[in-house]
């Protein structure tokens, strides 16, 4: 296992993203659709916090929903708004931050995963999920 390998060799480069006017029912839409669990929210290009499935089981009945039901509207959505469920206090790393280093931030905190941010913009985000992939391409 390579110590100093960037984390951008394994984040997802491709992030699918929310914008603050956008809808909690545009939120569980998205999660189901991409199959994901973290969704960062952006205010016009700057990350100001992250969405995860988990925010919105707290609020509602999502997981009940049947996951290929697209039109299912859940009226406590309309009770919120996407930044007052989102997180808030962002860590973020570099493109450059090495695996090892990411891997001991997301042991040590409560969140699952990380946007990767270069001069500002959104490059990428790691995930648990990511970091366990690698550790299993090693052996």
């Amino acid at each position: 296992m390579k110590k100093r390998t960037p984390i951008a060799t394994i984040m997802t480069k491709e992030v699918i993203t929310l914008h603050t006017g956008d809808s909690l029912d545009k939120a569980e839409h998205l999660f189901k659709k991409h199959n994901i669990r973290h969704i960062p929210v952006l205010k016009g290009e700057e990350v100001i916090g992250m969405l995860s499935y988990t925010d919105l089981l707290r609020i509602s009945f999502a997981d009940a929903v049947d996951e290929e039901d697209d039109s299912v509207e859940t009226i406590v959505y309309n009770m919120f708004t996407l930044e007052q469920v989102m997180a808030k206090k962002l860590v973020s790393v570099t493109s450059k931050t090495t695996i090892k280093e990411v891997a001991e931030v997301l042991s040590k905190k409560e969140f699952h995963a990380i946007p990767v941010i270069d001069e500002g913009e959104l490059v990428g985000m790691v995930t648990t999920t990511d970091l366990l992939n690698y550790m299993l391409d090693q052996f």
